[in-house]
């Protein structure tokens, strides 16, 4: 049996991070994954996403070239499926053709034992792997997330991708029925959308992007309709079949039919706790198959247990993970950390982008939160008008009482890089009328901030 202080199952972003920061500090460390080091972000999720968002904007940019004068005519495209092809081409290059060869060998020349293979407690203090045990004295649970395919009929009878098998499949598809109107579902839709497939957005909630900024939401919602997005709110599929022409005909719960040549599922991911012996330590998931952590990011209950990542249920995003991972190695190395959660930022990175952080009124208020908002038109600032009369909105939302800001949602370009401001403003507590002094360089988007945020620091100030 071999001997660690610290074994960490799941060499995703959190525990990868974890075993190497340890392994760097002189701690012996045993990684244990099945699949990739670097988990899903680097090679099936965020990255190849990314990569192929911003091919398709920049499709999509071609086609408003004369628009914003560089040139003096928009220029003819290719063909779809060809265009298709060299963003495929490119994505896979950005994602090292989804091999892990050089993150596997960083860990490694970091000190850490990296150990390919299922990991599952088979007694207190040992992890067994496929037959070779791993003893420990802290275990660290970084084992992620999976995608979640709802009990639909017939679902498992027609062509269908989960997110992951969609940006790591090669071909573009003529037809597509994406359910779930979270960011993956709607970052999606406008990929395809944007190289000529036919799209159906399918969302059982009244609104895309979950429960941000109901405003927000409703921009975005009609952004992706102006894409050509048929976005469908407050319906579910119901059931599935095969048509003769190998078509996949999903059944609504409003009585209507979409056929597609694939359903791209997309309706979350649920934490990865089942089978890896968490009984033998007594540790009880919650409902949603997530770990109850401490601010500490221990597993409540346990004095030797930690957990990072998705499997946490907390915010999770490979931000939220890394933040996490940075906890858990601070206090497994005696430097006390807490966790704190008010401003994890969240994105969809469509054109425009959606940015988000802490919360919103409603969701204030049902905290007894004493909540005012004010919102700015993107499309007033200078910056618009030299971008092409790029618009959108931003809302922000703060404590009468404690005057300070607790939320800030917005779409517009680059939203997701200028929500900066506001996420460290909510996360040190910057008084608003700091905040209302601040001076943006004109002209830039992050001007934006300056009216509402005088309106209200006056109401503060009142």
């Amino acid at each position: 049996m071999d001997t660690f202080d610290v074994v960490v199952i799941g060499a995703g972003s959190a525990g990868e991070s974890i075993a190497t920061s340890l392994a760097e500090e002189g701690r012996s460390v045993a990684l244990v994954e099945t699949l990739r080091v670097g988990g899903e972000c680097p090679y099936v999720a965020c990255m190849p996403s990314k990569a192929m968002l911003r091919s398709a904007q920049a499709r999509d940019e071609a086609r408003s070239l004369a628009e914003v004068a560089g040139a003096s005519v928009s220029p003819t495209l290719d063909d779809d499926d060809l265009a298709f092809r060299a963003a495929v081409e490119r994505r896979d290059r950005v994602v090292e053709h989804r091999d892990d060869t050089s993150a596997a060998e960083a860990v490694e020349q970091a000190g850490v034992t990296l150990v390919r293979g299922r990991g599952k407690l088979s007694r207190p203090g040992v992890v067994d792997v496929e037959g070779r045990e791993l003893a420990w004295t802290d275990l660290v649970l970084a084992t992620g997330s999976q995608p979640v395919t709802p009990p639909i009929v017939g679902l498992d009878r027609v062509p269908s991708w989960t997110s992951d098998q969609a940006l790591s499949a090669q071909d573009r598809p003529a037809s597509l029925v994406i359910m779930g109107g979270g960011p993956v579902g709607c970052e999606l839709a406008q990929l395809h959308v944007r190289f000529g497939v036919r799209t159906t957005l399918v969302e059982a909630g009244p609104q895309v992007a979950g429960k941000e900024e109901p405003s927000i939401a409703g921009l975005l919602a009609q952004v992706l309709r102006d894409d050509g997005v048929d976005v469908r709110l407050g319906v579910e599929v119901q059931r599935a079949e095969l048509t003769e022409a190998g078509l996949a005909r999903v059944h609504l719960s409003d009585g209507a039919t979409v056929e597609a040549e694939r359903v791209l599922v997309a309706v979350g991911r649920k934490p990865t706790t089942d089978g890896i012996g968490l009984d033998v330590l007594g540790i009880e998931p919650q409902d949603s198959g997530a770990l109850a952590v401490d601010a500490h990011c221990r597993v409540v209950g346990q004095q030797h247990v930690w957990a990072a990542g998705d499997v946490t249920g907390t915010a999770p995003f490979t931000h939220t993970a890394n933040y996490q991972a940075r906890v858990v190695s601070e206090n497994l190395l005696g430097r006390e950390r807490t966790a704190d959660y008010r401003a994890v930022p969240r994105a969809v990175y469509t054109e425009p982008a959606v940015a988000s952080v802490g919360i919103h009124a409603e969701q204030a208020r049902e905290q007894g939160i004493d909540a005012m908002t004010a919102v700015m038109d993107v499309g007033e600032v200078a910056r618009s008008a030299s971008e092409g009369g790029a618009g959108g909105r931003l809302v922000l939302t703060a404590d009468r009482e404690a005057g300070v800001l607790i939320g800030a949602a917005a779409l517009g370009p680059r939203a997701d890089e200028w929500l900066s401001e506001a996420t460290l403003a909510i996360r040190a507590r910057v008084p608003l009328a700091v905040l209302a002094d601040v001076i943006h360089a004109f002209p830039t988007f992050g001007e934006a901030y300056e009216p509402p945020l005088r309106e209200l620091a006056g109401k503060v100030a009142g």
